[in-house]
């Protein structure tokens, strides 16, 4: 008897992905904001626009391979989306790295300058820093989002029985959950730097929906567009916690340790499944899927700024030089 909920959650899952099996596939742009700079990717190849301190455009841009051409398992809907987003941490890291490094190397010329001395050539950020500072944000993310909820949860269930109950325990451990990630989002709002991250998150966003809409990248054309796009990071954070309820309901553990393994293992099985809802969520195609995006536009309000035309320059360099890379490798007919 204790079984029965994952067998429905397999279930589930098998019935979910054959309905993904039956949609088409689109060419979809990706991209994410970095210090005073944008990455844009496609399937094949993916650039960083990063404006220096001396107002200079510094780019970098590479080749990507696909996971599902070497293994069509990777191809597979739900898969697909654990495998993009897993790929996607790891480019992210490095546009991060790449814009945190032209940062250093300008402030470092800056004060070799006013000293008198010779620029410092080596600014890179070093691999064992960003190593750890992976480590540290993967240990922040579980103690804050994943043990302090549940922590907070059982505290609950120990005084009100009611709260025992598989799918109250969820639900009280999700709206934790929720209210942990709204102050965090609020609180890193109001620093300086992330407020300029924010208006690049915005410049991303209009840029994007300039190329979706099939009309040239100016300054002026991405003006016009929303900011808020429904494909975005923090749709797919929130579309995770609202699935999250759902699926921890389902999950026949009763102690702490048990849960809260759980929680950490299902991860990337919730990543592929939130994927899947943002991506045919932002398509229109099915109405629930869409409802289930919304909250994340809300949410953008606060994750995204009106961004400036020097802001929006980048962005659309970053997606230049993206096309260009996807153009040569064959992927996108050139026009």
């Amino acid at each position: 008897m204790a079984f029965k909920p994952v067998s429905a959650l397999i279930s589930a899952v098998i019935r979910f992905t054959i309905f993904l099996l039956k949609t088409d596939e689109d060419v979809l742009v990706g991209g994410q904001a970095v210090f005073e700079g944008v990455m844009m990717r496609l399937p094949k190849a993916y650039s960083v626009a990063v404006r220096k301190p001396d107002g200079s455009v510094a780019v970098k841009k590479d080749h990507l391979g696909s996971l599902a051409e070497r293994h069509k398992i990777w191809g597979l809907p739900v898969i697909r989306g654990a495998a993009t987003l897993g790929q996607a941490f790891i480019l992210g890291m490095r546009a991060l790295k790449f814009s945190t490094d032209q940062a250093l190397a300008g402030l470092r010329a800056e004060n070799a300058e006013q000293k008198g001395e010779a620029p410092v050539k080596n600014s890179e950020v070093g691999s064992w820093a960003m190593a750890l500072n992976i480590f540290l944000a993967l240990v922040f993310f579980i103690f804050i989002f994943k043990y302090l909820p549940l922590l907070a949860a059982s505290y609950l269930a120990a005084l009100y029985p009611i709260a025992n109950h598989h799918f109250v325990f969820s639900l009280i451990d999700g709206v934790f959950r929720l209210l942990l990630f709204l102050l965090y989002l609020s609180a890193i709002s109001l620093v300086g730097d992330i407020r300029r991250v924010f208006e690049y998150h915005g410049a991303e966003h209009k840029v994007v929906f300039t190329y979706e809409a099939r009309q040239v990248l100016s300054v002026e054309n991405a003006r016009k567009q929303p900011r808020l796009h429904p494909r975005c990071g923090t749709s797919f954070l929130l579309v995770v916690m609202i699935l999250s309820v759902l699926v921890y309901a389902l999950i026949p553990f009763n102690t702490f340790s048990l849960k809260l393994l759980s929680r950490i293992a299902l991860i990337p099985l919730l990543a592929g499944f939130s994927y899947e809802i943002i991506r045919f969520g932002a398509r229109g195609r099915v109405r629930l899927l869409g409802w289930m995006t919304k909250p994340g536009l809300w949410l953008q309000l606060i994750t995204t700024r009106e961004p400036k035309d020097e802001q929006l320059e980048i962005a659309i360099r970053a997606l230049d030089e993206t096309l260009l890379l996807e153009k040569i490798e064959g992927h996108l007919a050139v026009t």
